[in-house]
């Protein structure tokens, strides 16, 4: 089974920048889609990106678009979502997950949560 561990969240200013990382512990990471997930206190967690096994593909929700990227290092085993022009609005606990289903922003599809990180972002 895929474990993951999530780091890099802190406080940043609206408009500014922070970098999430998702490191993986088994090199079978290779072949999964690997997904950042966000979730506020009393709401659903949400989908925010993921990345398919190559990398070749991404896939962003609507609210991220042009301000996160995902991106991944398979020889270091690790996911990352750079978040630039950030909003007290992406304040949340953020969660990476991994899954082998076609629905990539569906929250049923992964497995293998991390414990998150928080994001807070003043405004």
């Amino acid at each position: 089974q895929l474990h993951v561990v999530e780091s890099g969240g802190g406080l940043a200013q609206a408009g500014g920048s922070l970098r999430l990382s998702c490191a993986a512990s088994v090199r079978t990471f290779i072949t999964y889609v690997m997904g950042w997930f966000r979730q506020v206190p009393g709401k659903d967690r949400d989908f925010v990106a993921a990345i398919s096994w190559s990398g070749g593909r991404t896939f962003y929700a609507d609210s991220v678009k042009g301000r996160f990227t995902i991106s991944k290092d398979n020889a270091k085993n690790t996911v990352y979502l750079q978040m630039n022009s950030l909003k007290p609005e992406d304040a949340a606990v953020y969660y990476c997950a991994s899954t082998t289903a076609q629905r990539v922003d569906e929250l049923r599809s992964y497995t293998s949560w991390g414990q998150g990180t928080q994001v807070t972002v003043s405004s």
